[in-house]
């Protein structure tokens, strides 16, 4: 039987920094999929090594020795902040599970396997969470999300997540914007919980400015003027990445083209990439006959 899984990609994060010293960010999953098929033969020559690893580490959890082979479908951008690697090696733990021994992974077991590979992003877990991407401490649903488009831009360049996250500087950086990280956590939880799409914003506006101080974007600020000039409620960022989401409620949608031409115009070194919707995160599972499982 052929097993595919899908995980969504993210555009950054809602927001990102610690809590006491404790890392975590709330998920901004979005409508742009990896997709992992099984395959016959045992086969994983095109799959990153990243997931390759990922599928070695389900089966020794799982105690099954078998050969897995997957193929791996994804048009999110690499070392942008845009979950690629998360996504990979979430829907490959699910499917190498389901394959090998007809079982399913919960989200905290996936999340323990990618925890031992990398920095995760949590958007494998349904719903917006709030999710300590470092050591797994956090793990908290914080609701669904309102209807939100996101216009994706990419500031250009590449992220290496492993070396971010081992900055020496890090640590005291996340700890100088530990007040602003807690408004805008609590302007998205409150949000979330509401449905107020514009609390959300507005938290995930503070929080993309408070880690100017981290990952300076020069392109953030023409992109706050032009979306508030326009009528989006907030820009989201990878707080660890170059991409960079100017986000509209539904009924906001009639500025969008015209906020997306401003930016191009003011920041000629950033690429629109395309418009998503922020979604509930979560794993995709789909058999022979395409329905879900």
């Amino acid at each position: 039987m052929t097993i595919k899984v899908k995980a969504p990609g993210s555009c950054g994060e809602l927001v990102q920094g610690t809590i006491n010293g404790v890392n975590f960010l709330i998920t901004c999953p979005v409508d742009w999929y990896s997709e992992v098929t099984t395959v016959s033969g045992g086969s994983m020559a095109e799959v990153r090594p990243k997931t390759a690893a990922a599928v070695c580490k389900t089966l020794e959890y799982l105690r099954v020795p078998a050969a897995i082979g997957l193929k791996v479908e994804s048009d999110l951008p690499v070392g942008k902040g845009m979950a690629s690697s998360s996504a990979d090696i979430s829907a490959a733990c699910q499917a190498a599970a389901l394959a090998a021994a007809a079982t399913t992974l919960t989200c905290d077991e996936i999340a323990d396997i990618a925890l031992t590979i990398e920095p995760t992003d949590g958007v494998f877990y349904p719903g917006i969470i709030m999710f300590d991407h470092v050591q797994g401490q956090i793990r908290r649903c914080l609701g669904q999300p309102p209807p939100i488009h996101i216009a994706v831009f990419d500031a250009g360049g590449q992220i290496d997540t492993l070396v971010f996250n081992h900055r020496a500087d890090l640590a005291a950086l996340n700890r100088a914007k530990e007040p602003q990280v807690m408004k805008a956590v609590a302007l998205v939880a409150q949000g979330l919980k509401t449905g107020d799409a514009r609390l959300i914003g507005q938290g995930a506006t503070l929080s993309a400015v408070a880690n100017q101080q981290i990952l300076y974007k020069p392109c953030l600020e023409p992109m706050i003027t032009a979306s508030n000039h326009f009528g989006a409620i907030g820009v989201c960022a990878a707080h660890s990445g170059t991409v960079l989401g100017v986000m509209f409620s539904a009924d906001a949608m009639s500025g969008h083209e015209a906020c997306i031409k401003e930016i191009c115009q003011l920041c000629p070194e950033v690429a629109y990439l395309k418009t998503v919707r922020l979604i509930a995160g979560g794993l995709i599972i789909t058999g022979d006959d395409g329905n879900e499982r």
